[in-house]
């Protein structure tokens, strides 16, 4: 059943200028539409406010103000937010509509990606974030609920209604970030970081936990943690590490593991800084992995279920309290202790287990699994050798001879690479510097890193390093910009071509007059040549029509000389039909009708065609017949009559007419018949 016939908002006008037109989803804090900009004439979506939430003062003024800082984030991953209002009781935000489809129905239509597909999707996602985490705003409900995929396969990031700005996080509360308002946390129980269900401040570390829940889900088709309350779910996020991929799909790379791990580490200082670092380790990643491994089918297992979630809409639950007690006032999982592991872990809150990770894949301030826990079923250590103690005595010995002589070479030839990420040149190099390296610099263009701040480094962050092999630092030259070439007064191909050449993209093509271009020609592009664009952006062109029309001076009932000489003096040229015509209204000689008669372009040809006068017709000779008679047969020959009776007695008959019988005499005429 269609519920949106029953949404009273469908069919409103909000503020004057958005028509709502299909509900498109409900979620915990807000309604989203599908609408129209009556002002603009472009589809939107809609975003209104619960009634319940917009009735509270503090809480529509923190969604206000937060929409303004959102709105000045522009980046190709995240909807554009255009306005915000409020029309009554409906407090809304205008945004992008992005049509397509969400991650979520991917993940509920496929279950399980391929690496290749699971990246593609969340290295956008990270640029978003990672711009986002830059301008000093954290996004706070990251999920596949909130990831767009276009139908032409850009992904955008959506639903920043949570977002705060780090530097206010705590303000607008008077307490923690993690609380709004004070005692409860808002945001999707599955990818709640464990700080913000303890009211700590979230940070972009928060968003990048929230990454690697999403990045488990779509390598193996499945929550990590799950539970038939909120609650149970809570306390996994507090008391259980994130498990490998690897366990629910064999075969993933290790490295995969290494990177959910880190990303989702329950102490945020052990976590990649921001989306930006995570982004780098996964762009490094992908460069190593095997192709087979990237495009690598996930098994039929890992299929999605008619049990699979449905849309985890965003709620406000009950804060953790703060001494560890049942959230949502009911029993811990389990009847199990505050502060105790949930029923079935394999891991207590406290222990974190190690996991080595490959070399070149460690990052900063990240940990990861302990082999004994979680990896079960690998194959067991050999058993020691049951040798004399003379031979295990030579042995130790050597090993302790060469373990010691490798720690010491490696100290030597080796330094592990700090991060410099987000740091100008002179900080990026004499941090290298204090860690026995050197740097060696390098220029990319980003659209998320300002200018003159490292963008990546190789090796990467935590990565072994030789000392006498210079680190290659990548400094942004900012967001690459191209200029429209200037295609005036070419020909639509070879502008369309210029603009490929260039880097951009050919967008529609209009047309206007021009008196100076001809017809054909491009006379401009939008945006103007020599605008600095990003690559790839659309350029609409405006093609010539050729001169616009000009008006056509009327000479219809002119002489026809006269009039020849008016045309030619406009700068028209004249034609006179051969084929003149009848004319009851202009007189012969004269111009009987003109065409064009309205506007014509300039030197256009104009036909005259000459009228011949009125047409003229013989008169009917009626005289000596009766009144009757004769007014007959005038009136059937399309003359009007005119009788003068003279004589009123006996039956007169006419004795004269004027004009007489025989006469030629235009259609309508009147003919006078005198009665005797």
């Amino acid at each position: 059943m269609d519920t949106t016939l029953h949404d009273p908002l469908i069919g409103a006008l909000l503020d004057g200028r958005y028509r709502v037109e299909q509900r498109l989803a409900v979620g915990g804090m807000a309604t989203v539409y599908r609408g129209t900009d009556t002002r603009l004439d472009r589809v939107v979506a809609l975003k209104v406010m619960h009634p319940a939430l917009a009735a509270d003062a503090a809480f529509t003024s923190r969604f206000i103000r937060e929409a303004k800082a959102v709105a000045r984030l522009s980046h190709p991953n995240v909807v554009n937010v255009f306005d915000q209002g409020a029309d009554g009781s409906c407090v809304f935000l205008a945004m992008e509509y992005v049509p397509g489809c969400t991650l979520r129905d991917v993940l509920r239509d496929r279950g399980a990606l391929s690496v290749r597909a699971a990246l593609d999707i969340l290295e956008p996602v990270l640029a978003a974030l990672g711009a986002a985490h830059r301008a000093g705003l954290v996004h706070r409900d990251v999920k596949p609920e909130n990831v767009l995929i276009t139908d032409a396969g850009l992904v955008k990031v959506a639903d920043f209604g949570l977002v705060r700005t780090v530097a206010t996080v705590a303000a607008d509360t008077g307490g923690p970030a993690g609380a709004t308002p004070a005692g409860t946390v808002i945001g999707s129980v599955s990818y709640l970081s464990p700080e913000q269900i303890r009211q700590q401040p979230a940070d972009p570390r928060s968003d990048v936990y929230a990454c690697g829940i999403v990045l488990y889900e779509m390598l193996t088709g499945r929550k990590p943690h799950s539970g038939d309350s909120p609650a149970q779910i809570v306390y996994r996020h507090l008391g259980e590490d994130v498990p490998p991929p690897s366990l629910a799909v064999p075969g993933l790379p290790r490295e995969l593991d290494a990177v959910v791990a880190a990303a989702t580490a329950r102490d945020p200082g052990r976590r990649p800084y921001d989306a930006v670092e995570l982004l780098a380790v996964l762009q490094r990643l992908r460069r190593d992995l095997d192709p087979a491994l990237l495009d690598a089918e996930p098994p039929a297992s890992t299929r999605p279920t008619p049990q699979y979630p449905a849309n985890e809409a965003t709620a406000m639950l009950p804060a953790l309290p703060p001494d560890g007690g049942p959230p949502f006032g009911g029993p811990l999982p389990g009847g199990r202790a505050p502060g105790g592991p949930v029923p079935g872990s394999s891991a207590a809150p406290e222990h974190t287990s190690v996991l080595e990770l490959p070399s070149d894949l460690v990052m900063p301030q990240s940990r990861a699994y302990d082999e004994t826990a979680e990896f079960a079923g690998l194959p067991a250590p050999a058993r020691r050798s049951r040798r004399g103690p003379v031979t295990v005595a030579v042995l130790t010995a050597l090993v302790v001879v060469v373990g010691l002589a490798t720690w010491l070479l490696s100290g030597a030839l080796y330094a592990t690479t700090p991060s410099v990420l987000g740091m100008d040149r002179p900080a990026a190099a004499a941090r290298l510097q204090s860690a026995g390296l050197s740097a060696s610099f390098t220029e990319a263009f980003s659209e998320t890193v300002p200018r003159g701040q490292v963008v990546e480094s190789d090796p990467g962050p935590g990565a072994r390093a030789r000392k006498d092999h210079p680190v290659t630092v990548v400094l942004s030259r900012g967001p690459e910009r191209i200029a429209v070439p200037t295609v005036a007064g070419r020909a639509v191909d070879e502008a369309r071509r210029r603009l490929t050449d260039a880097g951009l993209s050919p967008g529609t093509v209009s047309e206007d007059f021009s008196d100076s271009i001809p017809q054909g020609s491009v006379i401009r592009t939008d945006p103007a040549a020599g605008r600095e664009l990003a690559r790839e952006t659309p350029v609409s062109l405006v093609v010539s029509k050729g001169p616009a029309p000009l008006p056509v001076p009327q000479v219809v009932g002119v002489p026809v000389d006269d009039a020849q000489a008016q045309l030619t003096d406009e700068g028209f040229t004249v034609r006179i039909s051969p084929d003149q015509v009848f004319s009851d209204t202009v007189e012969a000689g004269s111009v009987a009708s003109q065409d064009p008669d309205d506007r014509a372009g300039p030197g256009a040809t104009v036909t005259l065609t000459v009228s011949k006068g009125p047409q003229v017709f013989p008169v009917p000779d009626v005289r000596g017949r009766s009144e009757a008679d004769a007014t007959a047969t005038l009136r059937a020959a399309g003359f009007q009559v005119r009788a003068l009776r003279l004589n009123p007695f006996g039956t007169p008959v006419v004795r004269n007419q004027n004009p007489g019988g025989g006469d030629q005499q235009p259609k309508g005429a009147t003919i006078t018949i005198v009665l005797l």
